[in-house]
């Protein structure tokens, strides 16, 4: 066993409770709760609105505003690989979220098709179960859905609706085991505390097949790059499932059902499917085409130091440096181009923080001389041998985009 030390994270009950707190007073107050609006949609260019009015958050994109749903500045990724909690992307689903949430009385249920049901206070499960600590990209499965094209609805994010964490919990696996899984079980099934806000609404839940809910590396997490979860990223308790999509992993978890039986909730039977294609790519209009739930995601990479536009030096080495991950797995390489793709260099690799996180690159290139116009293309292999596309993936819900990304510099 391996209680958590709550002072060495700085986790103690009054940093619980004082973020409790400070996410409900502030919420209360926030001018940016007040009604439903949605932005126009992103095309591409210009300056979009931020907010710096959400509790624990430093200054955001706004895409809207209830539910919150805020997007991380692109330059936010340049400065390291962990994304830093205050500009971690927010997503909700419904704005029926807590004002507050009183860590004395919050408890986590776990039940269903178990021997016994648990009813875990926070203290509990900190300190009696052991402590799982791991490097994970979340993404939301319409992360870059601003650039589809025929547009399609939802929200117009760019490219960061992601994020980087190093998060700490608890084995999803432990918890099971604790409650003892009955023999014909099938699948595992989360909630939270979002509310729907009409009547009829289906409450959010997600589920996981029993195998992949007994995986090493589905935890429940309650901290968050060595901080209490911020109150609009899952406070007190999130599922962090690695290289799966974002839809997955349940903030303000507090209810885990065991099924003897296929899950046939809206948002596993209804919502978040994509066409049983190769990259999930059919073409616009296509009619009768099997769906199936989104899962794993796809290997990315980005440039973040430079934008397309950008000035570089003439008859210089120009560092070009950017990030990448493998999707469901590690990153093998991260290669550049700057003929269109006829020829590829490999960039160099920073530390390997874990296979579902991260991994900074960067490379030099040089221009001959000013006025000279240098296309860049970046791709990342993963450690499967699945490699970017060249060409964008489309279907009507805009997700899963992963097509190999360009900037266009030029030489002074």
């Amino acid at each position: 066993m391996n209680p958590f030390n709550f002072e060495k994270c700085g986790l103690t009950r009054r940093t619980l409770l004082g973020g409790a707190a400070l996410g409900g007073a502030t919420i209360l107050s926030a001018p940016a709760w007040a009604g439903m609006v949605d932005l126009p949609l992103y095309g591409g260019g210009g300056e979009r609105e931020t907010t710096t009015s959400f509790p624990q958050k430093g200054e955001m994109i706004l895409q809207r505003t209830r539910p919150p749903l805020l997007e991380t500045p692109w330059e936010t990724f340049d400065k390291g690989v962990f994304t830093p909690n205050d500009q971690f992307y927010v997503r909700w689903h419904w704005a029926g979220i807590p004002d507050s949430v009183n860590v004395d009385t919050f408890r986590l249920k776990v039940h269903g098709n178990v021997q016994q049901e648990l009813s875990l206070s926070l203290s509990e499960l900190i300190q009696k179960l052991p402590k799982i600590e791991l490097a994970a990209v979340n993404q939301c499965s319409g992360n870059s859905r601003g650039f589809f094209n025929p547009r399609v609805p939802g929200a117009q994010w760019a490219n960061g609706a992601m994020g980087n964490a190093k998060w700490t919990g608890v084995r999803l696996r432990d918890l099971l085991d604790s409650a003892g899984v009955k023999a014909g079980s099938v699948q595992v099934r989360f909630a939270g505390l979002e509310k729907p806000v009409i009547d009829g609404g289906p409450h959010f839940m997600k589920s996981l097949s029993i195998d992949h809910a007994r995986d090493d590396d589905v935890i429940v997490a309650y901290a968050m790059n060595g901080e209490a979860l911020p109150f609009l990223n899952g406070f007190p308790l999130r599922l962090i499932v690695p290289g799966w999509y974002a839809t997955y992993w349940v903030k303000m978890l507090a209810d885990i059902e065991v099924l003897d039986k296929p899950d046939d909730n809206f948002w596993t039977k209804k919502a978040y499917l994509i066409p049983d294609t190769p990259g999930a790519n059919i073409k616009p209009g296509e009619k009768d085409v099997k769906m199936v739930p989104i899962n794993r995601m796809v290997p990315r990479s980005f440039f973040t130091n430079l934008v397309s536009g950008a000035h570089i030096k003439a008859s210089a080495s120009n560092e070009v440096r950017g990030i990448a991950f493998g999707g469901d797995c590690g990153v093998a390489k991260v290669e550049t181009s700057i003929d269109g793709g006829g020829n590829w260099q490999v960039a160099q690799l920073g530390p390997d923080e874990g296979k579902f996180g991260f991994r900074r690159w960067s490379t030099a290139i040089t221009p001959s001389k000013v006025g000279d116009g240098v296309s860049v293309k970046v791709r990342c292999t993963n450690t499967n041998g699945e490699v970017q596309s060249d060409t964008p993936n489309w279907n009507p819900s805009g997700f899963m985009r992963n097509v190999i990304e360009v900037i266009d510099l030029v030489a002074a």
